[in-house]
Protein backbone atom coordinates (compact mmCIF):
# COMPACT_ATOMS: atom_id res chain seq x y z
CA UNK A 1 0.00 0.00 0.00
CA UNK A 2 1.70 3.02 -0.93
CA UNK A 3 1.39 6.11 1.48
CA UNK A 4 -0.65 9.29 0.78
CA UNK A 5 1.73 12.14 -0.26
CA UNK A 6 1.54 15.48 2.17
CA UNK A 7 -0.15 18.32 0.39
CA UNK A 8 1.65 21.61 -1.26
CA UNK A 9 5.13 18.84 -1.01
CA UNK A 10 6.96 17.25 -3.95
CA UNK A 11 8.65 14.30 -3.24
CA UNK A 12 12.72 14.55 -4.00
CA UNK A 13 12.77 11.50 -5.32
CA UNK A 14 10.10 11.98 -8.29
CA UNK A 15 11.15 15.48 -8.85
CA UNK A 16 14.88 14.29 -9.38
CA UNK A 17 13.30 11.42 -11.61
CA UNK A 18 10.72 13.38 -13.86
CA UNK A 19 13.58 16.42 -14.39
CA UNK A 20 16.88 14.08 -14.44
CA UNK A 21 18.12 15.38 -11.90
CA UNK A 22 20.71 13.66 -9.04
CA UNK A 23 19.83 13.96 -5.66
CA UNK A 24 23.04 14.65 -4.18
CA UNK A 25 22.59 18.18 -6.33
CA UNK A 26 19.19 18.86 -3.89
CA UNK A 27 21.07 17.48 -0.83
CA UNK A 28 23.79 20.64 -2.10
CA UNK A 29 21.48 22.72 -2.87
CA UNK A 30 20.03 22.15 1.18
CA UNK A 31 23.15 22.28 3.01
CA UNK A 32 24.05 25.79 0.76
CA UNK A 33 20.73 26.93 2.06
CA UNK A 34 19.40 27.61 -1.40
CA UNK A 35 16.15 24.91 -0.49
CA UNK A 36 14.56 23.48 2.45
CA UNK A 37 13.64 19.69 2.64
CA UNK A 38 11.31 18.03 5.16
CA UNK A 39 11.93 14.65 5.82
CA UNK A 40 8.22 12.53 6.19
CA UNK A 41 8.51 8.97 7.05
CA UNK A 42 11.92 9.01 5.92
CA UNK A 43 11.18 10.49 2.55
CA UNK A 44 12.10 13.65 1.49
CA UNK A 45 10.09 16.46 0.31
CA UNK A 46 10.27 20.05 -0.82
CA UNK A 47 7.35 22.36 -0.87
CA UNK A 48 5.59 23.56 -3.81
CA UNK A 49 6.27 27.08 -3.50
CA UNK A 50 10.14 26.47 -3.65
CA UNK A 51 9.57 24.49 -6.85
CA UNK A 52 9.81 27.14 -8.80
CA UNK A 53 12.94 28.51 -7.46
CA UNK A 54 14.30 24.89 -8.01
CA UNK A 55 13.59 24.85 -11.71
CA UNK A 56 15.26 27.97 -12.33
CA UNK A 57 18.65 26.42 -10.11
CA UNK A 58 18.55 23.51 -11.92
CA UNK A 59 18.28 24.89 -15.48
CA UNK A 60 21.40 26.91 -13.69
CA UNK A 61 23.63 24.06 -13.07
CA UNK A 62 22.42 21.18 -15.90
CA UNK A 63 21.73 23.66 -18.82
CA UNK A 64 23.80 26.94 -18.56
CA UNK A 65 26.64 25.40 -16.08
CA UNK A 66 27.28 27.25 -13.33
CA UNK A 67 28.56 25.94 -10.27
CA UNK A 68 26.99 25.73 -7.28
CA UNK A 69 28.73 28.97 -5.54
CA UNK A 70 27.54 30.88 -9.15
CA UNK A 71 24.01 30.12 -8.13
CA UNK A 72 24.58 30.96 -4.56
CA UNK A 73 25.53 34.33 -6.09
CA UNK A 74 22.39 34.79 -8.69
CA UNK A 75 19.99 33.74 -6.46
CA UNK A 76 21.20 36.19 -3.62
CA UNK A 77 21.23 38.90 -6.41
CA UNK A 78 17.56 37.95 -7.64
CA UNK A 79 16.22 38.14 -4.30
CA UNK A 80 17.94 41.97 -3.67
CA UNK A 81 16.27 43.02 -6.96
CA UNK A 82 12.95 42.05 -5.71
CA UNK A 83 13.44 43.35 -2.80
CA UNK A 84 14.68 46.52 -3.96
CA UNK A 85 11.30 46.37 -6.07
CA UNK A 86 9.34 46.02 -3.52
CA UNK A 87 10.86 48.85 -1.57
CA UNK A 88 10.31 51.15 -4.94
CA UNK A 89 6.52 50.23 -5.24
CA UNK A 90 5.92 51.03 -1.29
CA UNK A 91 7.69 54.17 -2.10
CA UNK A 92 6.07 54.89 -5.21
CA UNK A 93 2.58 54.53 -3.17
CA UNK A 94 3.79 56.81 -0.74
CA UNK A 95 4.45 59.33 -3.23
CA UNK A 96 0.96 59.15 -5.01
CA UNK A 97 -0.82 59.19 -1.55
CA UNK A 98 0.97 62.71 -0.55
CA UNK A 99 0.18 63.92 -4.51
Amino acid sequence: MKSVQPKNLIAVDEFCFNNNVETSFISLLEQNGLIEISIIEETKFIEADQLRELERMVRFYYELNINLEGIETITHLLQRIDTLQQELITLKNKISFYE
